[in-house]
């Protein structure tokens, strides 16, 4: 493992609170408050790594390790996604296929954690997070398929250094419809505005957040953790196609992803502060597009 892929596998792990942070700012701007610091999400971690977690007694171990293991298919799949034009730290031929199912493997422990309570609220959000998922996953493996086609390799690392600003000028209709359908995933799979309200306390309405309503202390932060880990990797999934910048200097092309991760930030708070939820009956169908998006710049690249 050379420095650049080090560098590359470390940023996750550092920054990927503070892209919670600049989505806040950006929502008490155009709410017109102060808002809290950037940094804000660590604190939260740290306070919560140093309290005690709290376990009903009908729970069992299942509920326990649900916060470990989604944390270590997070962390895993985090490994595997390149950053600003980097390999990284873990490659192989067909990467693509593991990537996008420890994401299914992370949210089928948090299901089986939320089921074992045998809470009849985090029953109903899992029952809407499995619900989701089965059309948010297809959409990712399909688009990701088309990327695969166009580059001409099953290794993120390849397929995702093979792109640049050039591949606009004869596949720009193919990253655009790629691009769109990884944005509503992006915001699916993260619990954002229009599919879901990280903010909201009313469990009628949660999907995600009512899973996790009974773990506490640093169950609760792995939780965040992971959460804010998967923002970042399925964000750098979207500036990658989005904004594939290549100067053929490592340093710079770092640079500019950390720009565009930012942007993308603020692109979520703008997005979160100027639409309103969607109603659940309309999620499939913003969902059904995004596989239509991802099966139509497949099926262009079959021309």
């Amino acid at each position: 493992m050379n420095v650049l892929s080090l560098t590359t596998l470390l940023l996750p792990f550092v920054c990927a609170p503070a892209l919670l942070g600049i989505i806040n700012k950006t929502k008490a701007f155009f709410a017109g408050r102060k808002g809290v610091p950037v940094l804000q999400a660590y604190f939260e971690l740290w306070k919560l790594l140093h309290k005690g977690a709290v376990y009903s007694r009908t729970t069992t171990w299942v509920f326990r390790a649900g916060p470990m293991i989604g944390l270590a298919c997070v962390m895993l799949a985090a490994a595997l996604a390149p950053f600003g034009g980097v390999r990284s730290a873990i490659a192989f031929p067909c990467d693509l296929i593991l990537f996008a199912y420890l994401f299914g493997v992370m949210r089928f422990v948090t299901v089986l954690a939320a089921l074992d309570t045998g809470s009849s609220f985090e029953g109903m959000g899992a029952s809407r997070e499995v619900a989701f998922s089965a059309l948010a996953e297809p959409a990712l493996l399909v688009g990701l398929a088309a990327v695969a086609r166009l580059t001409g390799s099953c290794s993120l690392s390849d397929m995702f250094s093979g792109l640049s600003l050039g591949t606009y000028l004869h596949a720009g209709p193919v990253l655009v419809l790629v691009g769109g359908a990884l944005l509503i995933v992006f915001l699916t799979e993260n619990a954002r505005i229009p599919v879901d309200d990280p903010n909201t306390h009313l469990e009628l309405t949660m999907i995600h957040e009512v899973m996790v309503l009974d773990h506490s202390g640093p169950d609760f932060a792995f939780i965040l953790y992971g959460a804010a880990l998967k923002l970042w990797v399925l964000g750098s999934l979207l500036i990658h196609v989005v904004a594939p910048v290549r100067t053929g200097h490592a340093g710079l092309d770092i640079a500019a992803a950390l720009c565009a991760m930012a942007g993308l930030g603020v692109l979520v708070g703008i997005i979160e502060s100027c639409m309103a939820r969607l109603r659940l009956v309309r999620v499939p169908r913003l969902l059904m597009g995004a596989v239509v998006l991802s099966a139509l710049a497949f099926v262009l690249l079959l021309r």
